[in-house]
């Protein structure tokens, strides 16, 4: 039921999403035509009707590129074209569809007001009414303060997306941040209270994530001195992008336990799950694949467990078991932390007694909006565990149900007995190269004892 729930209504997504761009791209470059009409050098409106088929034939190209590439599991770099189309793309949906509800707002009002007006001002007989002259348009009462308010209420609303994806793309995606998160863990050792970890994710490095800028991230999260660091997948976003410079500049982390990573779902693209294991090994550190590793610290020791990608579907579109063969490394004796890319793998976590989950992989939605006093994220129509702590019950049900879930809400207040998992925004982003409201994360986690 609660796979089922998320898979319809991600496909329900897709198929709205599609029509709005197509729609959307109809609508758009229909303006620019009859703008184009407009101009009366007929060289000068020819060569501007042809750039726009040109425009036109360079985004259903790169439509039809990117749909192949998915098709195959491929996902290519960035480019500053990729970085283009993102944004005009997502910008010039939105901007349609504010419009379209401006319009459609006008539309009611003008529905609404219709019988009102017909009422207080009833037609005057018909001896008494002007002839118009043969051929004139009927005379009728002209609103000019509406007509005036719903064009500048539409320009507006066509204005924003436009505006937002601009102050996105400029400055809010590289205003890393660094997030301090208390969570209470079931079983902790009094040994391991106040153990600290950092967290990195969702680096994306490539053309929307220059090395410089993975650079400074990992220089922040050196200055938070935490005891442990891991970086829980998607080092590149497909196969040209610079894994090796990635992993290099990863290897600058320093924390006393160590650097422990896991694969995400575009090391799985870009067919480098195996090479990100090697470099990783290369450089001093661990990647953790389907495995695990005890650490001791203080006295006091913990269970760090690492496993690749959890895809939720295999390749006949059936639900595919999370965390198959993780039982035989979950230990009883002491606290179990787990790095998996993909947060939808925490409740079976949970069930299999694991005290603490870190993941990524939604970036947080990279935009979120507040809509009638409530916020509101793409990734809700993937996860429900967009960002930040949630909690359930320790040794829960793998498939929990609807009220099950309806428990499950971003939380500062863990009690035990409980599992959790905290999922990080991450650093870099995917399709549009935009963060609005979900700035780039550094997370630095300290563990508490739950009481």
């Amino acid at each position: 039921m609660f796979h089922s729930v998320f898979v319809y209504t991600g496909l329900i997504a897709a198929g709205l999403a599609l029509s709005l761009a197509f729609l959307s791209q109809r609508y758009w470059f229909a303006r620019a035509w009859r703008f184009a009409a407009r101009i009366d050098n007929a060289v000068w409106r020819k060569a501007v009707r042809g750039a726009l088929l040109a425009v036109l034939a360079g985004i259903a190209l790169a439509a039809l590129t990117a749909l192949l590439r998915n098709a195959r599991g491929v996902v290519s770099r960035g480019s500053w074209w990729t970085a283009f189309f993102g944004l005009w793309l997502s910008s010039s949906i939105f901007s349609y569809l504010f419009i379209k509800i401006i319009a459609g707002a006008e539309w009611m009002w003008r529905r609404l007001r219709a019988p009102a007006s017909a009422k207080a001002h009833p037609p005057e007989p018909a001896m008494a009414s002007p002839v118009p002259a043969p051929g004139a348009p009927p005379v009728e009462a002209i609103d000019h303060a509406r007509r005036y308010f719903f064009q500048a209420a539409g320009v507006i609303a066509g204005v924003i997306p436009f505006a937002s994806a601009a102050y996105g793309f400029i400055e809010e995606r590289f205003h890393f941040r660094v997030r301090e998160v208390e969570i209470p863990v079931a079983n902790l050792p009094p040994a391991l209270d106040g153990l600290r970890i950092t967290q990195l994710s969702d680096i994306h490095i490539g053309a929307y994530m220059p090395v410089r800028q993975v650079r400074r991230a990992v220089g922040m999260a050196n200055e938070l001195s935490g005891d442990l660091t891991v970086v829980t997948g998607d080092f590149v976003t497909g196969r040209s992008d610079p894994l090796e410079d990635c992993i290099a500049e990863l290897s600058k982390l320093r924390a006393p336990l160590g650097v422990w990573g896991c694969n995400g779902n575009h090391e799985i693209y870009a067919r480098a799950e195996a090479k990100s294991a090697e470099l990783f090994k290369t450089h001093g550190m661990k990647l953790l694949r389907q495995e695990r590793t005890e650490l001791r610290w203080n006295g006091g020791a913990l269970n760090l467990i690492g496993v690749d990608y959890q895809r939720q579907r295999d390749p006949e579109g059936n639900p595919a078991p999370m965390l198959p063969g993780i039982d035989p490394l979950v230990r009883r004796d002491v606290p179990n932390i787990l790095l998996s890319h993909n947060p939808n793998s925490f409740p079976r976590a949970a069930q299999l007694g694991i005290e603490l989950s870190l993941a990524g992989h939604t970036h947080g939605g990279q935009v979120r909006v507040e809509i009638l006093d409530r916020e509101w994220s793409p990734a809700e129509f993937l996860t429900p565990y967009v960002a930040g702590l949630y909690s359930c019950p320790l040794l829960a049900p793998s498939n929990p149900s609807d009220n099950e879930l309806q428990g499950v809400r971003p939380t500062s207040n863990v009690q035990p007995p409980t599992s959790t998992i905290y999922v990080n925004r991450g650093l870099g982003t995917i399709g549009a190269p935009v963060r609005l409201g979900v700035p780039p994360e550094i997370t630095l986690i300290t563990l508490r004892r739950a009481v």
